[in-house]
């Protein structure tokens, strides 16, 4: 059974807004960070991983965000223009502000963190007026992400163009993307969050995420379904709840629950799992495909991303993703 429905009369498949940054990635992995020494550089942010990943797939996509006036800046639109992402809404910034940078750390396949250096970052500059509404309108579907809500002008920026969604028919999925360190409080981030999340189509998050929603409900246990439920009255036709290494569940307004098969993977690092599977699982839900299947992919696309140093340069091509399923139903990759 199909949740959604896209219009075939739109030239693009897919849009993303929001963070444009830099990835730099440890290479001496298994130790801390304080005796790290080098690092790699890769575009980055959730958003931007995201509508790489999609472009990969083979969807047609663009992106509308803000970058710096620097070198880094110009790094990030030329990655993008060679990975086939339109940037004609990337928006330079003029008044000085910074390319965002995440440090990572790799102590062990699962004890990764990322230091982050968000001040006067110039993703977070982008006005409403700077939102192009015939870009949005071209799309099949829209993706946002909870980093750009955090901080004004961004955060019109944002409902701006949920609004342009919505008036131009284009499905809306929301990346939850919680980053602690951009809010000033819980309340504010429920507030906005939950406002986003009332126009969305397709909601995505961990469960601790869902959990930064609810300051004001009453989910004491954090029951996915009561958190799900909630959505099936505004706009939402699917919610994804993440339990990491414990799978997902999808959620549908029928009142039914999904799963899929997980697969294991040779894991060097845990971030970049939660875009590649947002990639993956959106890719299968413009196809047509079931949910089921769709979240298989997603999940396939996430160990390889995870089993790769990168994020972004990492994500995987379609012929990839069926390849891995392939190997692993195999019994050619087991677990690490």
């Amino acid at each position: 059974m199909t949740y959604l429905s896209f219009s075939n009369q739109k030239v693009l498949d897919f849009v993303a807004i929001g963070r444009l940054c830099i990835d730099l990635n440890a290479n001496e992995i298994n130790r801390p960070m304080e005796e790290t020494m080098t690092f790699t550089k890769y575009v980055g942010g959730s958003p931007a991983n995201i509508a790489i990943g999609m472009s990969r797939l083979g969807q047609k996509t663009a992106f509308i965000g803000k970058i710096a006036n620097d070198q880094m800046g110009r790094f990030i639109t030329d990655y993008l223009n060679r990975n086939g992402i339109e940037t004609e809404n990337v928006v330079t910034d003029l008044s000085g502000a910074v390319t965002g940078l995440a440090f990572t750390e790799i102590k062990s396949p699962t004890d990764c963190s990322i230091l982050m250096y968000r001040d006067n970052a110039a993703d977070l500059k982008l006005t409403a007026g700077e939102v192009s509404e015939d870009l949005i309108a071209r799309s099949k579907m829209l993706l946002i992400s909870g980093t750009a809500l955090a901080k004004s002008p961004s955060r019109e920026a944002v409902f701006q163009a949920l609004h342009y969604a919505k008036k131009h028919g284009v499905v809306v999925a929301f990346d939850l993307d919680y980053r602690p360190y951009t809010w000033e409080s819980k309340e504010e981030t429920a507030v906005y969050y939950n406002l986003a999340a009332e126009k969305s189509d397709i909601i995505l998050g961990t469960r601790e995420e869902f959990d930064m929603m609810e300051v004001f409900d009453h989910n004491p246990e954090h029951n996915d379904s009561i958190t799900a439920a909630k959505w099936f009255d505004y706009a939402a036709k699917i919610v994804i709840i993440k339990h990491g290494k414990d799978g997902s569940i999808a959620y549908t307004g029928d009142g039914a629950s999904h799963r899929a098969k997980s697969f294991p993977a040779k894991v060097i690092k845990t971030f970049g799992a939660g875009d590649s599977y947002a990639a993956g699982f959106l890719y299968g839900i413009m196809q047509g495909w079931t949910l089921e299947k769709s979240m298989e992919f997603g999940s396939a696309s996430a160990c390889i991303v995870i089993s790769s140093h990168s994020c972004s340069d990492a994500m995987p091509t379609t012929n990839q993703v069926h390849e891995y399923i392939e190997d692993c139903n195999s019994g050619k990759i087991t677990a690490s």
